[in-house]
């Protein structure tokens, strides 16, 4: 049985629900009856030890390493994403990581920090829509999709705001390992799953993307 290793980056400001949302369909993975892998979920960050998310949520982490290669990199948002955008260090950290993973998800604004080591120019990607006129100005050179529950372009999977990395995690499942087993999972955990990823009802027009500016939460 294959086993796969997850690591989740946090930092200070992290969104809670981007990444225990995607953490808790990743979890069932490795626990659902017939499932053809077992999971690792660890918790990671630039300098390890505790780190607060929104609303003052404490995580013990362990700090990144230079030989770490997750199989899956989980990377949430949130408003911890804004001075960290424009943090050579901890971006240099996370081009690293990414780099050496195998496939790397992002929930919300952590596609920002994505799209800031410049992996994502000329791909595929969404972000949470009340903030996705700040996002496109982090990096441009990026296929910014105003459409998109998620979105997969090679080994990037980006979603949309908050909620949409539930939805994207179980869209990543369905791509892995089949349609049957990421239901099987929503419905373990009685999740109304949108498995069409172009199933937006928060799209917005190319240039009308709302409170891009001020959304500080996401």
């Amino acid at each position: 049985m294959e086993c796969l290793d997850i690591a989740v980056l946090l930092f200070e400001g992290f969104e809670p629900l981007d990444a225990f949302g995607p953490v808790e369909m990743l979890g069932y993975l490795g626990k659902i009856d017939g499932s053809p892998a077992e999971t690792r979920l660890r918790f990671v960050s630039q300098q390890g030890g505790l780190v607060h998310g929104s609303y003052g949520v404490p995580v013990q982490t362990t700090p990144v390493s230079s030989d770490d290669k997750p199989d899956v990199l989980l990377v949430p948002g949130g408003g911890g994403t804004r001075p960290l955008s424009k943090d050579a260090d901890f971006i240099a950290m996370l081009d690293s990581l990414a780099s050496r993973c195998e496939h790397c998800l992002t929930v919300c604004t952590g596609s920002a920090l994505l799209a800031a080591t410049g992996q994502l120019d000329g791909r595929c990607a969404t972000s949470n829509k009340r903030a996705l006129n700040w996002v496109k100005s982090v990096r441009p050179q990026v296929n910014w999709q105003n459409q998109a529950r998620w979105s997969s372009d090679g080994k990037y999977v980006t979603s949309s705001g908050i909620s949409a990395g539930i939805d994207m995690a179980l869209g990543w499942i369905a791509g892995q390992y089949g349609v049957e087993l990421a239901r099987r999972i929503a419905e373990h955990t009685e999740y109304r799953w949108t498995e069409d990823p172009h199933d937006d009802p928060f799209a917005v027009e190319p240039s009308s993307s709302p409170a891009g500016q001020t959304s500080n939460q996401a």
